[in-house]
């Protein structure tokens, strides 16, 4: 069965949502974001907004600027120019680690996990924001040490049930699956509780049936956290099958922002993935 379109409304900054979201202020708002490498433009004039439980897609060719967006986005890069507004706050100056505070997690293009630890232990790791307890209590082992060391516990596992992961929660991340470390690093990334969740192709080394199952997941996501989704992904069936919205960027700029049948039959998008056609004599 086709999946029903989600109907996207505007907003007043001239950039669109979904519908059911637009009781609410966008969790994201990037205006004029851009950033330069010497004399390159790598990101030029980007200008979005999400919804609070949008999933949203962001795809072009490769060397189109998407990962360097996620770096503006998380403070790994600081802007040339633009601003970049969460949940109503300018990021402004806010460091990589205060941007996960203020509610933006993300995963990368190439695994990050630390892998001589185990499944569990990097779940943790995402968790620390909510350890209540001081030095004294870990080192004396007091009750309340004992209490959130549980809460910790109960938690991570209620994290990996969403992979159906808890009976990995002692093996290394390092010896899991290809697959199996792309859903770890997901799952530690939603431990920080985050508003907006930035997934770098979360697909990739995934076989059809891993991936189908991904995109169940995410709408489970999305759906028990009520939190919005920004992925990057090459696979066109992922992105058309579950994004709401999509944005494609080509030369570090937004040529094209719509559902996904208006970005299918878009002529500047398909000129951009595929090339102009040579006119015929």
């Amino acid at each position: 069965m086709k999946r029903a379109e989600t109907k996207l409304v505007t907003v007043p900054s001239q950039n669109k949502i979904p519908e059911r979201d637009i009781d609410k202020s966008p969790i994201l708002e990037v205006s004029h974001l851009g950033i330069d490498f010497g004399g390159l433009k790598a990101v030029d004039d980007f200008n979005m907004a999400i919804g609070r439980t949008e999933i949203t897609g962001l795809i072009g060719p490769n060397g189109a600027g998407k990962t360097t967006l996620f770096n503006l986005l998380t403070k790994v890069y600081e802007p040339t120019r633009g601003s970049i507004m969460l949940d109503g706050q300018e990021l402004g100056k806010m460091s990589t680690v205060q941007v996960n505070q203020h509610g933006i997690a993300r995963t990368f293009q190439n695994i990050r996990l630390f892998d001589k630890l185990t499944v569990e232990e990097n779940i943790r790791i995402g968790l620390h924001n909510h350890v209540k307890y001081g030095m004294l209590d870990g080192i004396f082992r007091t009750p309340r040490y004992r209490k959130e060391e549980k809460c910790i516990h109960d938690k991570s596992m209620e994290l990996l049930s969403l992979f159906d992961m808890e009976d990995m929660a002692d093996v290394r991340a390092g010896s899991l699956p290809y697959g199996a470390q792309r859903r770890l690093e997901i799952l530690r990334a939603l431990a920080t509780e985050p508003k907006l969740l930035l997934l770098d192709e979360p697909a990739a080394g995934m076989n059809p049936s891993e991936t189908a199952e991904l995109m169940d997941t995410i709408r489970r996501i999305r759906d028990e956290f009520q939190i919005a989704i920004l992925l990057i992904e090459h696979d066109m069936n992922l992105v058309m099958g579950i994004c709401e919205g999509i944005a494609v960027l080509n030369f570090g700029r937004i040529i094209a922002k719509g559902t996904p049948s208006e970005i299918q039959s878009n002529p500047q998008v398909i000129e951009a993935y595929l090339g102009k056609k040579k006119e015929e004599n």
